[in-house]
């Protein structure tokens, strides 16, 4: 059944076309699904403001929007290593923000560099892959043609995690993201040409870093969030039941210079709470910095249009991962909780999605190379053998095309799967690795040994953890070890260890 769908729908998107559409390629750091487009059955906590995203909004309107789009593991470099090479976190080797998959799991093809290698320009600017030499080479020189520019951040280095910049202190010392959105611009400028004519299609992919910590943005978007206005997360609590190992230790939060005023003791600790004065400070720093990211996107988006490019050009938008803002008591990401494994992901393609498209199927990050391919109409990708480290191009994904055709289509994605590491001393470490399958209703968790043979050892568990949507949204409390869920404890234990190969058949 699929195939048929699948031939009707590239049918549909690239038929009769004499050109390869362009692609502009939008990522953002952090970023929870806090959206106005996102429904609000489906927004991150009942506890979120009405948020200000006007451009994001708009963008939805003429999108497919995933409101069930889930990472492999919710940190910058494994999340983003495992969209780019379309492989999960156990095959590309990249569990942390120091190793390099061409170095650690295969010489595996990126997204930019595959379209790259079918004749695009491929441009790349701010973060895209994790920054550095140790992560990426240096953001993967051999994905681009041109030149990648990362741009100066001057504001890091006053220690501020919060920090609302004036139009007069932006005027002189402009913001790491507005200058990305500026350079956005410039290329945009300088790839039209020869893209409108048909002479060579572009990839143009822009890395915004907000809303990562420190939260800096102009001071504007404060008046969007009221600080009155403001609550509690409604949960600011752990999980009832939820093993040691679940736990993210958010202590680097107090070494900030308007953190340590407050004198804090045992932050990060497993039911730490910061003063609600503090709390909500940092609530509306997030949401001012997810409302200055959209206000570049659509800087850029206006730019696309102003050009006359928006009719041939696919736009994609996604989060690396979610974020935890003090529900559960748990602060920025690094667990396989809903609020970290779950991100915003949407896609534009002209002529298919302009009436707007929403799906509440599970997808995961890992679909999104063969989509895009798929969607450029570029040699399709093969599914990878379950050793694929010799193998330069495959994808351990599946293409969402049909959902283009059909959102609501019966026998899709059955499951998620994420995971993310510990050390024995309740930091990041791979003493421990915890797996993670999500379902249409449940989540279930197992903490296996992940050292020293890095691969789990089913049989030398530390933790079990076992959340039903249904009743618990918000997964309050572990039902693990609850006689009544024991079958289905048993069930989901066995498609958790089957893995995504078995289970998404």
């Amino acid at each position: 059944m699929f195939n048929t769908i699948f031939a009707a729908v590239l049918l549909t998107l690239c038929g009769a076309q004499q050109r390869r559409k362009n692609v502009l390629f939008f990522v953002a750091d952090d970023l929870r699904p806090n959206l106005g487009a996102y429904s609000r059955h489906h927004a991150p906590s009942p506890s979120d403001p009405s948020m200000y995203t006007p451009n994001l909004d708009r963008l939805a309107q003429s999108s497919l929007v995933l409101q069930r789009s889930y990472v492999a593991q919710a940190i910058c470099s494994p999340s983003r290593t495992s969209v780019l090479t379309g492989r999960r976190p156990d095959t590309t080797r990249v569990w942390d923000l120091k190793h390099y998959w061409r170095l650690v799991g295969g010489n595996f093809t990126t997204i930019p560099q595959y379209f790259k290698e079918n004749g695009y320009r491929t441009v790349g600017m701010g973060k895209i892959f994790h920054p550095g030499k140790h992560a990426s080479g240096n953001n993967d020189p051999i994905s681009w043609t041109d030149p990648y520019f990362l741009g100066e951040d001057d504001y890091s280095k006053n220690r501020l995690l919060w920090q609302a910049v004036t139009e007069a202190e932006e005027r002189q010392t402009p913001l790491l993201d507005t200058q990305i959105a500026d350079f956005a611009l410039k290329t945009l400028n300088e790839v039209a040409p020869k893209a409108k004519s048909g002479e060579q299609p572009f990839f143009v992919a822009v890395g915004f870093h907000k809303p990562h910590t420190p939260w800096n943005y102009p001071e504007r978007f404060e008046k969007y969030y009221p600080l009155d206005s403001l609550e509690l997360p409604d949960n600011y609590f752990s999980p009832v039941g939820m093993p040691a190992f679940a736990w993210h230790n958010f202590s680097r939060l107090n070494t900030y210079k308007n953190v340590e005023p407050y004198h804090l003791h045992d932050v990060g600790a497993i039911n730490y709470t910061f003063p609600k004065n503090l709390t909500l400070l940092m609530r509306r720093a997030y949401y001012s910095s997810v409302s200055f990211t959209d206000y570049n996107v659509g800087r850029v988006l206006q730019e696309l249009d102003d050009l006359g490019l928006a009719n041939d050009t696919i736009v994609s938008f996604w989060g690396d991962h979610g974020y935890q803002l003090g529900e559960h008591c748990e602060w920025q990401k690094e667990t396989v909780f809903e609020l970290a494994t779950r991100a915003p992901m949407m896609v534009k393609v002209p002529g298919v999605t302009d009436s707007g498209m929403v799906t509440s199927q599970l997808v995961e990050f890992v679909d999104l190379f063969p989509t895009l391919v798929d969607l450029a109409g570029l040699p399709q990708m093969k599914l990878c053998p379950e050793n694929s480290s010799q193998i330069l191009l495959c994808t351990e994904g599946k293409s969402f095309v049909p959902l283009f055709t059909n959102p609501n289509i019966t026998g899709w994605k059955n499951a998620t799967f994420s995971q993310f590491p510990h050390g024995r001393n309740g930091r990041n470490g791979l003493d421990v690795m915890g797996y993670s399958i999500r379902t249409d209703r449940y989540r279930y968790t197992e903490w296996a040994t992940f050292k020293p043979h890095l691969k789990p050892e089913w049989n030398k568990l530390h933790g079990i953890e076992l959340y039903d949507h249904g009743i618990d949204p918000e997964e309050n409390r572990n039902r693990a070890q609850e006689p009544s869920y024991a079958n289905l404890r048993s069930q989901l234990s066995k498609q958790l260890r089957a893995g995504w190969r078995y289970v998404n058949v």
